[in-house]
């Protein structure tokens, strides 16, 4: 660690105040002589002691003497002297009779435990000054020590201790992300047989950023390539860069590149970029901030990469709009590898890697949840299976059966179930809203096939009706998002068609069903009066969050314009939604019948209410 000029002001201020003091103490000391027990015993019975200092066996007398025959100064003098091993009784008798002053100490105090009492305040500041800046400033000492483990922790080499650290994770762990694993694994074939590669004048990537939402398995991808290379892994989050003192983050990136390119073939791999790679310029911190100083200084090292240096810088964030553009320019992060929600041939793929471990019964059947669990993550879907072994564990039993895997689905998708007291009369409101939901989505053509309805509180929710699409989508057609208004509209229509009032139950269907009709017409253009022209009014922010409100660049009248829109499109879903319930009313109250009786009715009971012949096909089962 490089001691600052601060420390060396304080270590020699504070010998200098130790030395002082110390010799102002010997300066201020009357003078000492060692005598013998005689010739203290002689000055006390002549008058010359004036005071005996008693401690342990050692008496010190203090007498005061003249300098010279006839002179009026005087000197004060300790006469010191021991006494003998046997006690003389006549000693004190003899002190009293000539007035001398008594004193003794309780305890017996050596000359070097009298320095180090002086010595030890001082000591304990300095060392404690010592590890504080260490500490703070990450360089040498406890501190340097800390750091120098967060970044060398997954540093392979042929130790014992090193390769205990290692990642045990290799490509076979990862499931679901072909092309994104067949972009990194390219990346071990490249450090592992380079030659290949510049024969044809071709150079490593300095770098690879991985993009996708969380739980994709961004950070696994990069532990599967630790595991699989044979090469130095340097493993670290972009926030343990950050601390106190600025200048501490670039210094750590420094010591880190240094120590990969001693070390190349390497790779380095810094996960939530985003932590220090945010966009700069913004108003946030300014050109001396920490933060912009780690970001240029990692910027000036991948820029510093020669051609025959093979060290890959491996980065994972979820927020690329976020990262600064020099980052994400060639010769700094090449490749951008994104990584998507897995589709259902990918889920069941995860499900099976992540139940190796658990007992699965014969009627366990992973790819009837895969097709049931869309938009689930990989993160998701090995909490499923976690949280189906822990209600097997919870039940006594040996094996993790259909029924386990069935139930924590639901719990995933809808919440835990909640126990409320609810009145008769809300609950039967309750039970009408969500067959308005059931009713609408079975028997408009464009809706995904339901799935359960209930009224069981889950979650935020008192009740629920859940759809599961038959395929995966990757664009909405506009019949497919008209059909989906009416559908969320479906149970305020009910209320009011079989109850004849509305409640404030509908709160959140008409909160997203004004997002999406809003979407459809300022972003989306599907409303023939406003066009195809970006309107919307709301954008993420890259530091204050969602929904930020933009600067308006249209007018106010446009505006108008697009709340009109917004408003034809929720009242012709409402016309829908109402249009379909009354054209199967009957069908729709036995269908609340039911849905009081059993209080969840999946797939086959609603069919058995509503439709023989569906007018949909079931989900794929």
């Amino acid at each position: 660690m490089k001691i600052s000029p601060f420390t060396y002001i304080l270590l020699i201020s504070s010998m200098i105040l130790l030395f002082s003091f110390v010799n102002r103490q010997s300066a201020n000391a009357p003078a000492s002589q060692v005598i013998s027990y005689s010739e203290f015993k002689e000055l006390v019975q002549n008058g010359q002691i004036n005071e005996a200092y008693f401690e342990g066996n050692q008496v010190v007398g203090t007498t005061v003497l003249s300098t010279a025959a006839g002179d009026t100064a005087e000197t004060i003098t300790r006469m010191i002297t021991y006494l003998p091993g046997l006690d003389d009784p006549d000693f004190l008798p003899l002190l009293e009779e000539m007035n001398v002053k008594i004193t003794s100490a309780a305890l017996t105090e050596n000359s070097t435990g009298g320095w180090f009492s002086y010595i030890l305040p001082w000591l304990a500041i300095m060392l404690f000054y010592w590890w504080f800046w260490s500490r703070m400033s990450g360089g040498g000492g406890l501190g340097g020590q800390l750091g120098d483990k967060k970044l060398n922790r997954f540093l392979a080499g042929s130790s014992t201790e090193q390769e205990k650290d290692r990642p045990k994770v290799t490509f076979d762990d990862v499931a679901g992300q072909e092309s994104a694993k067949q972009e990194v694994e390219e990346l071990v074939t490249f450090l592992k047989h380079p030659e290949q590669y510049r024969i044809l004048g071709a150079e490593s990537p300095h770098g690879v950023l991985l993009v996708g939402p969380p739980g994709t398995g961004k950070t696994l991808l990069a532990r599967a390539l630790a595991g699989e290379a044979g090469v130095p892994f340097f493993d670290i989050s972009a926030s343990e860069f950050i601390e106190v003192f600025v200048g501490v983050g670039a210094s750590r990136v420094r010591k880190m590149f240094e120590e990969a390119k001693k070390r190349a073939p390497s790779i380095i791999f810094i996960d939530e970029l985003d932590a220090v790679g945010r966009m700069r310029g913004t108003g946030v911190g300014g050109g001396h901030d920490e933060r912009e100083q780690t970001l240029n200084q990692i910027l000036s090292e991948m820029d510093g990469f020669s051609g025959h240096e093979a060290v890959i810088v491996l980065s994972a964030t979820n927020r690329p709009d976020v990262l600064d553009p020099a980052l994400l320019r060639p010769g700094r992060f090449d490749r951008h590898v994104t990584l998507e929600l897995p589709d259902r041939k990918a889920r069941e793929a995860i499900l099976k890697v992540h139940s190796r471990k658990v007992p699965l019964d014969a009627t366990a059947d992973l790819a009837v949840i895969a097709a049931g669990t869309p938009g689930f993550s990989g993160a998701d879907l090995k909490n499923l299976i976690n949280e189906a072994a822990i209600a097997a564990a919870r039940d006594g039993a040996d094996v993790v059966a259909m029924h386990h895997l069935e139930d924590m689905k639901d719990k995933v998708m809808m919440g835990s179930v909640r126990t409320l007291a609810i009145q008769p009369d809300e609950r039967h409101r309750l039970a009408v809203h969500e067959a308005g939901h059931a009713a609408t989505a079975w028997y408009l053509p464009n809706t995904d096939p339901l799935y359960k309805v209930t009224i069981i509180p889950r979650g935020h929710s008192l009740g629920s009706t859940h759809m599961l699409p038959q395929e995966e989508r990757h664009t909405l057609p506009e019949e497919y998002l008209t059909d989906r208004l009416a559908v969320m509209l479906g149970g305020r229509i009910a209320e009011k068609m079989f109850l004849g009032s509305f409640s404030s139950g509908a709160d959140e269907d008409i909160k997203e069903a004004t997002k999406l009709a809003r979407a459809m017409v300022a972003r989306w253009g599907m409303s023939e009066e406003i066009g195809p022209i970006d309107l919307r009014q709301s954008e993420d922010h890259p530091f204050l969050g969602r929904e930020m409100a933009m600067p308006q660049h249209f007018s106010e009248e446009t505006a108008y314009r697009v709340d009109q829109a917004v408003q034809t499109l929720l009242k012709e879903a409402s016309s829908a939604a109402q249009q379909c319930l009354e054209s199967h009313k009957n069908a729709v109250e036995d269908l609340i019948s039911e849905l009081e009786k059993h209080e969840l009715l999946d797939e086959p009971a609603i069919r058995r209410s509503l439709d023989k012949t569906p007018v949909k096909l079931a989900p794929i089962k």
